[in-house]
């Protein structure tokens, strides 16, 4: 092995998937790329921020890998050293407004800057200076290296290098992500595929909302929709009285609105689990990319009540758990279509850490203000869910395949859907409009 490299690994599924979309994508889309903008209030230390940044890129490999494709199978290449991508910029002696406009234009422009896939690191850092006492870190990273629960134990590790000016001694030992893909390979992968042959057997076809061909790639824009606070609560009563959690209820009324838009009573969308297999040691600390998408089957009688067809699919879900490590390629060809769905739902479930709150007298004090790119993917449309005390829907749409005011009406007819069983899960399918 050359003495610049550290490891040679496989990529886990849904790597794979993403370095796929990245190197095909013709429009150069940069539909991966995630952002994260911290403000920073205090006395800050400059030099000891980046110092932390390096050493967070040292205690976790798999942050300094690249990605080849050009053998039988892609492997992601881990260097032993790179160079931490990082800039700085002084826009504290700009006028307010000047600034801010400044700030707004150079954000944007980042999000949408690619990275290389055979570029080691698919990372970069920028840190500017707003004010005295006041900046902005945004840290910018290709999808296929994290996903949404290492974000914040990222960040408490970057901030917790940065009280000590880069030294890990006060930090726990790290899971390395090569154990997660370590324990893939030990997977059953025929029991895994029998169990997905079942679960889709006599799928009479995909379901499709979407059916002009796409472009090859096509970032999605975003729109938010809120609901009510009395409609978040009456929901989550409802779930709790029908022994469903949150997510499987969601799942039944997006499902349930499928079907009313394809008529049928069969029908497929796509679902993201954490994919942190609760046996592996260290797994909820480790940092790296985990998620999987996977196809959601929902079948159901018009005659059936709501609540009894999302409790048989809470249980029909636990059923798959041992097999969801499987990639959505090997499943698709198990049922035997090119792909099973063309819409996402995603329910975000992440723990909640503490970086933007350090008592120390005269500390920094951290806080996100500002996410891009997250809840993009290269689907049509997909609806990321995050709880709170009014549930959030940030939609995501394919402006070549959905115009906006086609998706605020996918979006407003989901809520009648769940406005409907909030006020009466036991009803019919049929008759929830």
């Amino acid at each position: 092995m050359h003495p610049q490299i550290e490891d040679i690994l496989p990529l886990s599924p849904i790597q794979q998937g993403l370095l796929f979309h990245t190197l095909y994508d013709e429009n150069k889309s940069a539909t991966y790329v995630v952002q994260f903008a911290f403000e920073l209030q205090g006395a800050l230390d400059a030099v000891a921020l980046k110092a932390a940044a390096a050493a967070l890129l040292q205690r976790h490999a798999n942050l300094r890998a690249r990605f080849l494709h050009h053998t039988a199978e892609p492997v992601q290449v881990i260097m032993r050293e790179v160079t931490l991508p990082w800039q700085e910029i002084d826009l504290s002696s700009l006028q307010p407004k000047t600034r801010d406009a400044e700030l707004a234009h150079w954000l944007q422009a980042d999000a949408i800057l690619p990275f290389d896939p055979a570029q080691a690191p698919l990372l970069r850092f920028a840190l500017i200076h707003l004010a005295p006492g006041l900046a902005r870190l945004v840290f910018t990273s290709h999808h296929i290296l994290l996903d949404g629960w290492s974000m914040p134990i990222l960040v408490d590790e970057l901030f917790s290098l940065y009280r000590s000016r880069g030294s890990a001694a006060g930090l726990p030992p790290s899971a390395p992500y090569r154990n997660y893909l370590a324990w893939l390979k030990r997977q059953d992968q025929d029991a895994s595929k029998r169990a997905w042959k079942h679960v889709l057997s006599d799928l009479a076809g995909p379901t499709l909302l979407f059916t002009d061909p796409p472009e090859k790639s096509s970032r999605q824009a975003l729109l938010r929709h809120d609901l009510s606070e009395d409609l978040t609560q009456s929901l989550t009563k409802q779930a709790r009285q029908y022994s469903l959690t949150l997510n499987t209820l969601l799942q039944g009324a997006w499902g349930t609105l499928l079907g009313r838009l394809t008529g049928s009573e069969d029908v497929v969308f796509g679902i993201t689990v954490s994919g942190r297999p609760p046996e592996l040691p260290g797994v909820e600390r480790m940092v790296g990319l985990f998620i999987n998408t996977l196809p959601l089957r929902l079948r159901f009688q018009s005659t059936e009540s709501f609540a009894h067809v999302a409790a048989r699919l809470q249980v029909e879900q636990s059923e798959t758990t041992a097999h969801q490590h499987l990639g959505l390629s090997d499943i698709q060809r198990l049922a035997g279509f090119p792909t099973l769905f063309d819409t996402l739902l995603v329910f975000e479930s992440y723990p909640v850490t503490s970086h933007a709150h350090d008592t120390t007298p005269n500390a920094l004090q951290v806080s996100r203000v500002h996410s891009h790119g997250g809840d993009t993917t290269h689907y049509p449309l997909s609806i990321v869910a995050i709880p709170g005390k009014r549930l959030q829907l940030r939609v995501g749409y394919r402006p070549d395949l959905v115009d906006r005011s086609t998706a605020e009406q996918l979006v407003a007819r989901l809520q009648r859907v769940l406005e409907a069983i909030a006020a009466a899960p036991s009803q019919p399918i049929g008759t929830i409009p």
